[in-house]
């Protein structure tokens, strides 16, 4: 592998999403307010802070106090917006609770000061702060590692008791870093205030176990006291989900009325609620952006991935006990070089080809927990009447952030780098996408090309949803490119959160800010919005947005100008997944 290869395999490892030993802070400016369509004015509960620094924040022992099912908290007001961090929704993941279901959180007396983000989960160390461009680009807040993590935080315009008594649409946002990595504060896009203004909604984020913590298929080996342990993870978010159904009514938020909603590994996450049976009726609409898994693991594969694990600590099937107590970096390093054994970097990650076939940290397909793969062979029935919102962006993971040298790429560099990928069939491939793109740079075909998987999942999961003929789906390409750095970062991974959290003056390393994405920005959230609150993301400020079909392909394109076209990469695409 050459440098420029092991650069992009870097852009696209999930293993840069995690733990440092200091919180980074979030100081990003409050987003400018751009124009809202008609209907959204007439709803909004308070303006929006007009960019001028006119920030205003309320906190004190008496001030936004809620009552929870385990006692009272405290949080702050700013700008109007009710905002609670770090409120428990179950108990420690520590010691005796290892690898084991998530239980109640431990009830308390008095009430909690919940003004700041709680720990995260302990995870592999982030490589992407080896990268200053990348580093700078993304203004990770890492947080503080602890087991005692499962966490929610909260946005809403009003709570119970405080001269109302409305019921919001709720926001449940579920982050990304793929199953190992990551956290509900690690990106500035994050941060719900400002959706929480746009929308009059409640918006929650949350924390859950994650990799060898929260993955770790102990089943096979640890018999019935380890029986959930490859799904600990999942489990937790619906722990997190019931802790809305029986709080959120205090915050302002309507129980009935929960959108999961989810990016890259958070997109996968929602997906496989939608297969879970204990997950059924705790949310009622789902969103995945980025992150359309339409199969999990299977537990040939996650068991080989437990065994290697052990087989690093040094442990035996009857050791099992001192997986309680071992310190816990030492377990994450572990399935950090387990992992690394069994799926050596490198190698055609980015062909064609499905998480299950692959050695990773990921949800297994137990016949229980979760019994099916969530989108493979249909969608789910248990979720049938969820609809759904589904999109990926135009460049995903193959963009030249920290590599300038990428936009000088040749036609001939395409030409061999896209036969290492799909041999004898790359001409084809490649003449397919220049045709559809004749001015595009050969880094940008690439990038088209590279992008295919992620796509593909995306367009034949809103067809499988479609099938079910009960509940729409909606699909949607975001290609807004980013002026920053030259443009290089294209339409990149995470480009578009800034844009659906109404996030773009927080998130202007990303975003560059300016009228153009404030514009674009309103127009997003406006339709998560409407789709939260609906099941339809239609609103005035969009052309008409049809609900997918499998004959015409309606897709929504999110640019300087929004349309909608039908199947817009369809042909170039099938010349690669039709194979």
């Amino acid at each position: 592998m050459n440098k420029r290869e092991k650069r992009d395999e870097a852009a696209s490892s999930v293993g840069r999403r995690v733990w440092m030993k200091q919180a980074a802070a979030l100081t990003g400016g409050v987003a400018a307010g751009a124009l809202l369509p008609a209907e959204a004015s007439a709803r909004a509960p308070k303006a929006a802070p007009n960019g001028s620094g006119n920030t205003v924040v309320a906190a004190g022992d008496s001030k936004a106090v809620v009552e929870t099912t385990a006692g009272k908290v405290r949080g702050y007001v700013r700008n109007g917006i009710y905002t609670y961090k770090g409120i428990p929704y179950a108990g420690t993941t520590a010691g005796e609770a290892r690898y084991q279901p998530p239980t109640k959180p431990v009830p308390w007396a008095g009430v909690r000061s919940s003004m700041q983000y709680g720990s995260v989960c302990p995870q592999v160390a982030r490589a992407g702060w080896a990268n200053d461009e990348e580093a700078w680009l993304f203004s990770w807040d890492d947080g503080i590692p602890g087991e005692d993590h499962l966490r929610v935080n909260v946005w809403t315009p009003g709570i119970r008791g405080a001269g109302e008594d409305k019921k919001r649409p709720v926001m449940f946002w579920i982050h990304g870093g793929g199953f190992q990595a990551g956290s509900g504060q690690e990106l500035p896009s994050y941060d719900g205030e400002n959706l929480s203004r746009r929308g009059d909604v409640v918006v929650v984020s949350v924390n859950h176990r994650l990799g060898v913590l929260g993955y770790l298929n102990l089943a096979e080996i640890g018999g019935a006291k380890y029986a959930d342990s490859a799904n600990l993870g999942q489990l937790d978010l619906v722990a997190a989900l019931a802790w809305v159904r029986d709080n959120i009514a205090n915050f302002g938020g309507d129980p009935n009325n929960v959108t999961i909603f989810g990016q890259s590994g958070g997109g996968s996450k929602v997906g496989t609620l939608m297969a879970m049976p204990a997950a059924r009726g705790l949310f009622h609409r789902a969103i995945v952006q980025s992150g359309s898994g339409l199969r999990m693991a299977t537990s040939d594969n996650t068991s080989r991935l437990a065994a290697a694990v052990l087989s690093e600590l040094g442990l035996s099937a009857s050791q099992l006990d001192r997986l309680h107590t071992l310190p816990v970096q030492t377990i994450v390093g572990a399935g950090v070089a387990a992992l690394r054994k069994l799926q050596p970097p490198g190698g055609g990650m980015r062909v064609f080809q499905r998480r299950a076939d692959r050695v990773g940290w990921a949800p297994t397909v137990d016949g229980r927990i979760l019994p099916q793969h969530p989108f493979d062979p249909a969608a789910p029935s248990i979720s049938a009447q969820v609809p759904m919102l589904i999109g990926t962006t135009l460049n995903e993971f193959t963009s030249a952030i920290n590599n300038p040298k990428a936009e000088a790429l040749t036609e001939e560099d395409l030409a061999a780098r896209v036969k290492e990928m799909y041999g004898d069939r790359s001409r084809e491939i490649v003449a397919a996408y220049r045709r559809a793109n004749p001015q595009a740079k050969p880094f940008d075909i690439l990038s088209f090309i590279s992008t295919v998987p992620t796509r593909h999942n995306a367009v034949t999961q809103a067809e499988l949803k479609t099938a079910q003929g009960a509940a729409p789906a909606y699909l949607y390409l975001f290609t807004w490119q980013t002026p920053v750095l030259d443009g290089r970062p294209r339409a990149f991974h995470c480009a578009k959160l800034a844009f659906v959290f109404d996030n773009i003056d927080r998130c202007a390393n990303m975003t560059g800010g300016g009228a153009d994405a404030r514009a674009l920005a309103a127009k997003m959230s406006e339709a998560w919005i409407a789709f939260a609150r609906k099941g339809d993301p239609n609103h005035p400020g969009l052309p008409k947005w049809s609900a997918y079909s499998a004959d015409k392909g309606p897709t929504m394109i999110f640019d300087n100008k929004c349309e909608i076209r039908n199947d817009p990469d369809g042909p170039a695409r099938r010349t690669i997944t039709m194979a």
